[in-house]
């Protein structure tokens, strides 16, 4: 059963301004990959405990789609997607 999924702004920001439609078929992939099982990503540590990543490739570039998850409610909330560079140092402010 797939959870739901909510977009923050940061994230809808993002998304918004894709203009590659291979991008976009990539992300909306990833997000329905996250959506069935939010465990396919991985858990960070320290400062950014909360956060969930998933890494997936689009055109030869890996790209990081960071999420939160709520479990009582089975609800995941799309933070953040990014290139790798400068991803945890962007989502910390």
């Amino acid at each position: 059963m797939s959870w739901q999924v909510q977009q923050t702004r940061r994230f809808a920001r993002v998304y918004k301004k894709l203009t590659n439609a291979a991008l976009i078929a990539d992300t909306d992939a990833a997000v329905a990959i996250v959506a069935d099982d939010p465990d396919v990503g991985e858990r960070k540590k320290g400062d950014l405990a909360q956060l969930w990543v998933y890494k997936f490739r689009s055109q030869g570039q890996l790209y990081l789609l960071g999420y939160t998850r709520e479990d009582d409610v089975r609800l995941i909330y799309l933070e953040a997607m990014w290139p790798h560079e400068n991803f945890y140092r962007d989502l910390k402010r």
